[in-house]
């Protein structure tokens, strides 16, 4: 797929966390605030690296069994996890914006897409309330159309809801439309709703290679998305 998405693309979607914005220090910080507050051993930024992709609550169910030394399926069946992820959320919320950052090219990328005429979402895996939060920060809020959260749809990726629900939103054939992440989860979930899907591979997938991950395109940067 050789032809820019300016002509080829009508939408092109976005995973957030390791394809708009470094986020991943803010994210550990808030994750070790937590253990630290109910008397746990603090993690490994490489660890929280490898667990970020599913939302920020199977992050922190990943990173409490880690410490603790007991199964994902016993945390998540905790009576003490929704305690935790309150405590995790105050944190958290704190942390946005704090020590994340655009990849390069990301905001001069966005800004001549939609000069174009291009329609631009993000779909994320992220919760609503933290999405926003990270998205003000960095002032990106105004160059996009819509913005799928986590919690915005009964499920999330790697199900295709969020993608088909910007293609209906938008009145764009799935060949018309590009996503654009990091993860074999976002793969999957362009996969699922028929569309190209091309990945960064600077982001976090697990510790997986991207090549792995058989994306249509491996851009090396952000300003490979207009050529």
């Amino acid at each position: 797929m050789s032809t820019s998405p300016s002509r080829a693309f009508d939408l092109v979607m976005f995973d957030l966390d390791g394809t708009l914005i470094e986020t991943a220090a803010e994210i550990g910080d808030a994750v070790n605030d937590t253990l630290k507050h109910f008397g746990l051993s603090e993690v490994e930024q490489d660890s929280v690296n490898r667990w970020i992709g599913l939302g920020t609550r199977e992050l922190l169910v990943q990173a409490l069994a880690f410490v603790q030394q007991i199964t994902v399926e016993a945390i998540r069946a905790s009576d003490t996890l929704p305690q935790v992820a309150t405590e995790f959320g105050r944190h958290y919320e704190r942390r946005c914006g704090t020590r994340s950052q655009l990849y390069p090219h990301v905001r001069d990328v966005l800004q001549q897409l939609r000069q174009q005429g291009v329609r631009l979402a993000v779909v994320t895996n992220k919760e609503a309330r933290y999405t926003q939060l990270v998205l003000a920060a960095h002032a990106l809020q105004p160059l996009f159309d819509r913005v799928v959260c986590g919690d915005s749809l009964p499920t999330k990726k790697p199900d295709p809801a969020g993608i088909r629900s910007c293609l209906a939103q938008f009145q764009v054939a799935a060949e018309r439309a590009l996503f654009v992440g990091d993860s074999s989860i976002d793969v999957a979930a362009a996969r699922n709703a028929g569309v190209p899907v091309w990945l960064l591979p600077y982001g976090y997938n697990m510790g997986q290679p991207i090549e792995a991950c058989g994306p249509d395109r491996v851009i090396a940067d952000f300003s490979l998305l207009l050529k």
